[in-house]
This record gives structure tokens, sequence and C-alpha cells, in this order.
């Protein structure tokens, strides 16, 4: 089973425990001798998924924008979680030479191509930017991908 992800980054302290405990019990529905996550390990859904997918016994596939990422995007405070991820990852790939908003588009599309299920850590509301997480929701959907929704009661971003 291939599952990708898609959420949001800034989800508050509770809502990352409830969706931690959530995706623990949702994972534990499938074999983890074949159990892939597929996440570009961006900071909060992704990267909570990430764990919980390593924490299940499952493999995880890194899908990268690009070999900058590291050191152009992701914020000083996410980089010890990043690099740990990044370290167990059993695949790494990258989706174009340099950043940016387009690529992380692409690395939706990219994700959506190879994956069985996507969950996706929304608050249902629309993408305020290109690649957002609304937006790999409706890739997703027009790819006849399922969509699995996660977001707790109780859940908010800040």
């Amino acid at each position: 089973m291939r599952i990708g992800i898609t959420g949001h980054m800034n989800l508050t302290p509770a809502t990352v425990e409830l969706v931690r405990t959530t995706l623990k019990t949702e994972l534990a529905q499938y074999d983890p001798t074949d159990l892939v996550g597929v996440s570009c390990l961006a900071e909060g859904a992704d990267s909570i998924f990430a764990q919980a997918i390593l924490d299940a016994g499952g493999q995880l596939e890194a899908l990268l924008p690009a070999p900058d990422y590291r050191d152009t995007r992701v914020s000083k405070a996410h980089l010890p979680t990043f690099d740990a991820l990044v370290s167990q990852a059993h695949k790494i790939r990258y989706i174009a030479e340099a950043s940016s908003m387009q690529v992380y588009a692409q690395a939706n599309t990219t994700m959506i191509e190879t994956i069985d299920i996507l969950y996706a850590v929304w608050d249902g509301k629309p993408s305020t930017k290109t690649g957002g997480t609304a937006d790999a929701v409706a890739t997703a959907r027009i790819a006849d991908i399922p969509v699995s929704l996660i977001w707790p009661k109780g859940s908010s971003r800040f």
C-alpha cells in the first residue's frame, strides 16, 4: 500500500497530537511489510505522517522538490526533524534542479501518480498558494485517487 500525504504546515501543538494519534490508528490497518509512505517532508502534516509511517514499521519515500530544498526552504527550527527523516528514508527522489512554487505543485502531481491513497490533513479551505493542500486534494480527485481527509475534532491552525 502506497500512501501519500498532503496537509497544513501551521498546525497548533494540540492539533499535532490529534493528527499523530489519528494517523497511528489509520496506519495500523495496514501490513507494515507492504506499507510505503510518500512525503515531501515539509514541516507539519508531511513530517508527522513520515514519522508515523516509520513508527508503524513501513518504509518512507522522500519526494523532495529539489536538491536545494533543505538549504533554501526548510526552516531552521525544522532542520533536525527534516534531517532525521531524510536519513531514515529508504528512497529519496527529486522533482527538479531548483526549488520553486511550481515545483511544489509538480511534487504533488508526481506523488499522486505513484500512490494508492492520499491522506489529507486539511481544514477544507481553499489553497492560498500554488501547490497547497486543496490543490493536491483536487489533483488526486481528478486522478481518481481516493482521498482520506484527516481533520480531527478540535483541530486548528495558527
